[in-house]
């Protein structure tokens, strides 16, 4: 077979699983998802969580910065354009005042082994201000000596300044969200920056000494093909990131109502988004990236490359990570917290987390607590996405379960399995060849919760 007829039976069978399996099915960055969350979680839940704290585990923290200086139309985060920097200042002081509450709720000064902050740009916050958050930060969390200290930043509107001023906080890996480099999608989703700038953001990085760079890049935007596609990777394997992460755009205008600026007529279709994806990744690998889950690349001897082939890779509402704390603390609006019990989230619109902190009370809108089935399914769930593979004796006996109880669950998989999606092998599931690709469906049988009806979620592919 010649390698032009090897890449249409390739073609021809993608274009297969899409028309079978081209549903929607949640990203599982959590078990059970956001979608699960409810009231019931509340203040005084949190506050009991919090005082339950182990005093020895350290925690990762998260913090939200929910402003842009550019509203990007393909954006699913929760953020908004400002170019005023009166919003931000104010919201900071909030945000301090809410790290405030925080301190006077936990049980200790506990250790951070990671901080992580988001957006929305945290570049969009001064250099004054980043330090009094890193300063409220520090008296409230001891650093381990291996602390992560990360931020997603918009190379629009990044400086070298900005860049020494984080790295004098510790800085030491940052996540540029550069998407694509194809002027005509560009301008199709109000995202326009430049290679040379992008190269120069990169360089900044590298001259503070922050040693793990990833680059967040897009397919299925609109006007986007293979060909600006893989254009796009091309001009990036230059600046050799050590870690790349490749994301299908989620066209959900009934929750976001800034993608209907975006033309679904210029949307590439299920089979060309594949197309793209897979081309992207073809490329990376051959370039000696590790193919890590479902939609991270990472050089071979960095540490989300290693952790995945030991097994130790977890996933979060940041995506993949390596970061092994069982507790995650949020700040500001929005932002999502993990513990021990259970899921809890803030008030995601900025206005009512304001007056919540106002009155001095810690801005919980919403969470959920953890059964024992939620941890039994999560750990199955996070498992498939992480490592492709699965023992299920093994954690049914860490649990206390039997494997005849998922009997529904799996008779819910013949149909991946018929087509070469997965293998069963005794009790031992391993998400196969193009599998990969529908693995968030794969993990939606072991889903109690999962409604495909419901329309909450994005394609699967």
């Amino acid at each position: 077979m010649t390698v032009s007829s090897l890449a249409a039976a390739r073609a021809d069978h993608h274009a297969e699983i899409v028309a079978k399996y081209d549903g929607r099915a949640p990203r599982y960055t959590s078990y059970p998802t956001a979608v699960q969350f409810t009231p019931k979680v509340d203040e005084p839940t949190y506050r009991g969580w919090l005082a339950a704290l182990p005093h020895g585990d350290p925690v990762s923290v998260y913090v939200h910065v929910p402003f842009c200086h550019r509203l990007c139309w393909y954006c699913g985060c929760n953020t908004r354009a400002t170019t005023r920097h009166e919003p931000v200042s104010e919201y900071v002081e909030l945000l301090l005042a809410e790290a405030r509450l925080l301190e006077q709720a936990l049980p200790t000064r506990l250790s951070a082994s990671a901080i992580h902050l988001g957006g929305g740009s945290p570049n969009m916050l001064s250099p004054e201000e980043m330090a009094a958050i890193f300063g409220a930060l520090d008296r409230m969390f001891a650093p381990t000596d291996d602390r992560e200290v990360a931020a997603e930043l918009d190379p629009g509107n990044l400086t070298a300044d900005w860049i020494r001023a984080a790295a004098s906080h510790g800085l030491n890996r940052a996540s540029l969200g550069v998407q694509t480099l194809d002027p005509q999608v560009q301008a199709a989703v109000n995202r326009v920056q430049s290679y040379e700038h992008v190269a120069a953001c990169v360089g900044w990085l590298r001259e503070a000494g922050v040693s793990s760079i990833n680059i967040d890049l897009m397919y299925g935007l609109p006007h986007q093909t293979t060909a600006n596609v893989l254009s796009t990777v091309e001009s990036v394997l230059r600046l050799r990131p050590e870690r790349l992460a490749l994301f299908g755009y989620a066209h959900v205008p009934w929750m976001k109502s800034h993608q209907q600026l975006i033309d679904e007529g210029a949307l590439p279709w299920p089979a060309q988004r594949l197309e793209q994806s897979e081309a992207a990744a073809d490329r990376l690998a051959a370039e000696g990236y590790v193919r890590i889950g479902l939609d991270h690349f990472a050089l071979p001897d960095d540490e989300m490359a290693v952790a995945a082939t030991a097994g130790r890779l977890h996933r979060n509402f940041q995506g993949y990570t390596t970061d092994e704390a069982g507790t995650l603390l949020g700040l500001g609006a929005s932002a999502i917290g993990r513990l021990p019990q259970g899921f809890v989230q803030n008030v995601a619109q900025e206005l009512p987390w304001r007056a919540a902190v106002k009155e001095g009370r810690l801005p919980v809108a919403r969470g959920v607590e953890l059964t024992a089935d939620d941890r039994f399914r999560g750990e199955i769930i996070e498992r498939i996405m992480c490592d492709l593979e699965i023992d299920l004796g093994a954690v049914c006996a860490r649990h206390g379960r039997s494997v005849a109880e998922l009997a529904p669950d799996l008779q819910a998989l013949a149909p991946f399995c018929a087509d070469g999606l997965l293998e069963v092998d005794g009790q031992v599931l391993r998400v196969v060849g193009a599998g990969r690709l529908v693995v968030r469906s794969i993990c939606a049988a072991f889903d109690r919760y999962f409604d495909d009806g419901a329309g909450r979620h994005a394609k699967a592919i």
